[in-house]
């Protein structure tokens, strides 16, 4: 049995989970992090469709195959002549020669009246009438035509490398997003460690307190029984008892939501984590380098980099449209018979100018000179946003230190009152209600100091995901 009991107990050592520190935390978070990995996504998205624009330049080489059956009459005369097999026969000589045979044998054979019945206008009228039988209702026509065709632009007036850096700058949008996602799950992620150190020193502390009301209340216990202390006494600490309970039950709870939104980041069951042992301290970096890294300025200027290109897009119109294409084909009414034999090719060339067209053009170009006017204002406006952002933010760092301070000492005066207190309640020269209420004021100094303490780590991050990343 406790061999059983032995083997089960390591069992359950090996498989325990180690507590999960920050370091390896933040690796997964990089790793497995649902909306990390969709921006990801996003930016591999966004290089496709560079590549799409900037393909335009290498043209676009189609092979169509055509399969058609017709008997009409244009069709068909056509399918012969792109096959290169059209005869005298398909322009209905057979009807022409069948009227000068019938003249000649009309003339009995004597060239004279032939000549002389053929060079009469009627005679010709008649022969010109005559409709080719053959040309007008042929045969229907099976045409198969295999075409090779290749088309490239040569100037576009500069249109698909102004598109292509418009594509890359937004390629560089969708990546700056995808480092603001970062940093955002960073700064959420480090605070909810921080905020889960902060709670178990704040239940270590109320634990300690409920480790002193608990000999407290055997204290008047035994104070009551000689007859020193009264029952209301005992009810007092009793109530005060339940009440920090209470608290390090909230506490508790506010732990396990931490564990499930840390859970949530990862994208896996968290249930224990190795908490910061030190306070976060305040980063050693300048305004100006902040304003460098920071993320919302980088993305205000990729979109000027966005509004300088899209007027070169728009003053692209002002230039001349030069293309080129070559096509190569064969037909014939089997598929690719007498290929070579039936062969065609076709090369040119196009250049399209619009020289007028009501002052559209123009408008647009100022319209988009107009855009990057405001967005430089607004580059401008984001980096004055960030340093009054800053100084707020150093302000109240300074402010909650210079709090936390104070609060500690608070507490440390307040841990002795009420121990004074409660020596002078044993000498019956302070109630128990004065006891309990210097007691409240050590929770209550507990409590102001673990808020003081957040916001300060919560003021700490919001500088360092300004300077987007550790510092």
């Amino acid at each position: 049995m406790k061999k059983i009991l032995f083997l089960m107990f390591s069992f359950i050592l090996l498989n325990a989970k180690e507590p999960l520190s920050l370091d390896d935390a933040l690796k997964i978070l990089n790793s497995k992090n649902l909306e990390i990995k969709a921006a990801t996504l996003d930016v591999k998205a966004a290089k496709e469709k560079v590549d799409t624009v900037s393909g335009s330049n290498w043209g676009k080489l189609e092979l169509i195959q055509d399969v058609v059956n017709s008997d009409s009459a244009g069709n068909v005369f056509g399918f012969k002549l792109e096959s290169r097999e059209a005869t005298f026969g398909d322009f209905g000589f057979s009807d022409f020669l069948g009227g000068i045979g019938q003249t000649m044998q009309a003339s009995g054979g004597d060239f004279a009246t032939f000549s002389s019945m053929m060079g009469d206008p009627a005679m010709q009228s008649q022969m010109l009438s005559t409709a080719p039988d053959d040309l007008n209702y042929p045969d229907s026509r099976t045409h198969f035509q295999t075409k090779l065709k290749y088309q490239i632009p040569l100037f576009t007036g500069f249109q698909i490398s102004s598109y292509t850096d418009i594509m890359e700058s937004m390629t560089r949008l969708k990546s700056l997003n995808k480092d603001e996602v970062i940093s955002e799950k960073t700064y959420q992620l480090k605070k909810s460690f921080y905020d889960m150190a902060l709670l178990k020193r704040s239940v270590n502390n109320l634990e300690i307190i409920m480790k002193n009301i608990s000999k407290l209340e055997n204290m008047v216990k035994s104070m009551i029984e000689e007859g020193y202390a009264t029952k209301t006494d005992l009810l007092e600490i009793q109530a005060k008892k339940g009440d920090v309970e209470r608290m390090i039950s909230e506490m508790s709870y506010n732990q396990d939501l931490l564990y499930h939104f840390i859970g949530f980041l990862l994208n896996e069951d968290v249930d224990a984590i190795e908490v910061p042992k030190k306070d976060i301290t305040m980063p050693m970096i300048s305004d100006d380098d902040i304003i460098d890294n920071n993320l919302d300025i980088k993305k205000a200027a990729t979109g000027l980099k966005i509004r300088d290109s899209m007027v070169d897009v728009e003053q692209s119109n002002f230039y001349p449209m030069v293309g080129a294409f070559a096509e190569l084909s064969t037909a014939d009414d089997k598929f690719l018979g007498d290929a070579n034999d039936h062969k065609a090719y076709t090369v040119g060339a196009r250049l399209s100018w619009n020289l007028f067209n009501g002052g559209v053009d123009n408008a647009k170009v100022q319209e988009a000179k107009i855009q990057k006017l405001k967005t430089q204002s607004q580059v401008q406006l984001a980096k004055h946003g960030i340093k009054l952002k800053l100084a707020e933010l150093r302000t109240q760092i300074e402010t909650q230190d210079a709090k936390i301070s104070f609060l500690q000492k608070e507490l440390e005066l307040a841990d002795e009152i009420y121990k004074n207190y409660e020596e002078r309640y044993k000498e019956n020269l302070a109630s128990m209600s004065d006891v309990m209420i210097k007691q409240s004021s050590q929770i209550q100094k507990i409590l102001e100091l673990q808020m003081a303490q957040n916001k300060r780590n919560e003021r700490i991050f919001a500088m360092i995901k300004l300077a987007n990343g550790d510092k």
